[in-house]
C-alpha cells in the first residue's frame, strides 16, 4: 500500500499542478451553474433531473481531456519507462492513475451538491432520484475514466487519445439508436451496451443492480485490460 500511496500522491501532483483539472471544474460548473438556474428560478421545477443527464453528457465530453494525458504523456517523455522499471506493479500504476483522475470527478460532485441544497431550501424535491442519480453519475463518470484510461495505454499521443476516447465515449452513448434499426436478437445486444440506457433509470430514481453491475463491469474491465497493455510493455 505504500508503493500506491506514493503513486496516487504523485498522480495527484502531477494532475492538479496543470491548469487542465482546473479548467474542466471551473467550465464544467459554470455551464451546470446555468442550467440549474435556469431550470429552478425561471422554470419553477424543484428537481434535478434534467441537471443529471446534462452532467452525464458534460462528463462524456470532457473527461477524455482529464484522460488523455494519464498514460500517453508519460510514454512520449519517456517516463513510462522508468516507472515500470521501478519496484511497483502494474496494477498499483493503473489504481493510483485511475483514482487521481476520479478525484477530479468527486470534486465536481461534490460541488454540484449544493444545487440540491439549495433545492431543499427552496422546495420539496423527491430525495430518492437525487441520491440514485448522484451514485448513477459516479459509476458513469468511473466507466469514462477507465476506458479512458485504457485508451491511454495504447498511445503515446495525447490528442489522438482524447479523440478517440470521445469517439468511444459517445458511441456507447448512443448504441441504442443502433440497437433499436437492427433485428433481434442483435438489438437486444446493442441496446444493453447503452451508456444513456443504464443511466436513464439511476438518474430517474429506479435502483437496478443491472445497470450498476454494469458500470462496474465496464470500469473492471478497463482496468484489467489497462494492466495488461502495461505489462505487455
Amino acid at each position: 500500500m505504500s508503493n500506491f500511496g506514493t503513486l496516487l500522491l504523485k498522480e495527484e501532483r502531477a494532475l492538479f499542478s496543470s491548469p487542465i483539472a482546473y479548467a474542466v471544474i471551473t467550465v464544467f460548473l459554470l455551464i451546470m451553474g446555468y442550467t440549474f438556474t435556469s431550470v429552478l428560478f425561471l422554470n419553477k421545477v424543484a428537481t434535478l433531473l434534467h441537471i443529471f443527464f446534462q452532467m452525464s453528457m458534460l462528463f462524456v465530453l470532457m473527461l477524455p481531456v482529464i484522460t488523455m494525458r494519464l498514460v500517453a504523456e508519460e510514454r512520449k517523455t519517456g517516463t513510462l519507462e522508468l516507472l515500470l522499471t521501478a519496484p511497483v506493479r502494474e496494477v498499483e500504476i493503473v489504481l493510483a492513475k485511475f483514482a487521481a483522475s476520479m478525484t477530479v470527478v468527486v470534486v465536481i460532485l461534490g460541488l454540484s451538491a449544493s444545487y440540491a441544497v439549495v433545492l431543499g431550501l427552496y422546495g420539496y424535491p423527491d430525495w430518492g432520484p437525487i441520491y440514485s442519480g448522484y451514485l448513477g453519475l459516479l459509476l458513469h463518470a468511473g466507466a469514462l475514466v477507465a476506458m479512458g484510461l485504457l485508451v491511454s495505454t495504447l498511445t503515446a499521443n495525447q490528442i489522438v487519445a482524447a479523440v478517440v476516447s470521445l469517439g468511444l465515449f459517445l458511441l456507447l452513448w448512443m448504441i441504442d439508436t443502433l440497437g433499436y434499426l437492427l433485428p433481434d436478437p442483435y438489438d437486444t445486444f446493442f441496446v444493453s451496451l447503452s451508456l444513456l440506457g443504464h443511466f436513464t433509470p439511476l438518474a430517474t430514481g429506479s435502483l437496478f443492480l443491472s445497470d450498476v453491475g454494469f458500470f462496474l463491469s465496464v470500469t473492471l474491465a478497463g482496468l484489467f485490460l489497462s494492466v495488461r497493455a502495461l505489462a505487455r510493455r
